[in-house]
């Protein structure tokens, strides 16, 4: 009785599918255990999902992940966000470094961010930043701040972002000389 229900249910639910195109009807699957239960599903088709379909119905209020320089310049003055280069230490003193970051290595960010906010001051001489205030990542050119960026919201923080263009964009638009 229960295996009759359940069949009935599959073959209404995939009517109802197909009927809305969510399921498109192009091909008959060849399985031969079941057959009787599996009747509805003689037709379809696989989607493979590429990650994008569901930005369509995201919000437009939401703030972009990416900074641009402008804003980055218009987030340092305000003093309202919090920059973390993630670069290694070496790198600052070898290229510079944006004026008002905090440098916390990628490879520390996880540990960092989870530190009491005196043992982060203490550790990388900066103000850490709450969960829902605003963090910008950066780095040299943009690769490791979008990995610090995807740690900070795996660690509940809401308002991260981070700088595509780097330390490169940065010394380009501020006209800086950095060792090539």
């Amino acid at each position: 009785m229960a295996l009759y229900i359940y069949s009935r249910l599959t073959r209404s639910i995939v009517r109802v599918l197909a009927s809305r195109s969510v399921i498109p009807v192009t091909r008959q699957l060849t399985t031969t255990s079941c057959r009787t239960h599996l009747r509805c599903l003689q037709h379809i088709r696989v989607n493979r999902y590429d990650g994008t379909s569901l930005r369509n119905f995201s919000s437009s209020s939401q703030p972009s992940v990416e900074v641009s320089y402008e804003q980055l310049k218009k987030l340092l003055l305000s003093e309202t966000s919090v920059v973390i280069d993630v670069r290694e230490p070496w790198e600052l003193r070898e290229y510079g470094n944006i004026p008002g970051s905090i440098n916390v290595p990628l490879g520390q960010l996880n540990g960092a961010l989870q530190l009491t906010p005196d043992e982060f001051k203490e550790k990388y001489g900066g103000v850490m930043p709450s969960q829902s205030q605003s963090v910008v990542f950066t780095c040299l050119a943009g690769v490791r701040s979008k990995k610090g960026l995807d740690t900070a919201v795996s660690l509940g923080y809401t308002k991260a972002q981070y700088f595509p263009g780097g330390w490169k964009e940065w010394a380009d638009r501020e006209l800086i000389q950095t060792k090539e």
